[in-house]
């Protein structure tokens, strides 16, 4: 499953899911699924992190700081 883009990827987690509410998973396969999952998350994770460290905020005085900046990565 190496090389599968995001589209793929969610149609093959679908596709385990209701292949679980069918007829059940291999071991393979629930291994499979937890792995996909969990790309996704990750990537869903570094998208919103990516969107929110450009997020710029203009104060009041007319300067603006990125929230990035003001934050950092605390996470």
């Amino acid at each position: 499953m190496i090389g599968m883009n995001m589209e793929e990827r969610i149609a093959r987690i679908n596709e385990l899911y209701h292949k679980s509410q069918a007829e059940g998973l291999s071991e393979e396969e629930k291994e499979e699924q937890a792995r996909l999952r969990k790309e996704y998350v990750e990537s869903i994770r570094a998208n919103m992190k990516s969107q929110l460290d450009s997020i710029v905020v203009q104060h009041p005085d007319g300067s603006r700081e990125k929230l990035k900046d003001k934050y950092g990565n605390k996470r």
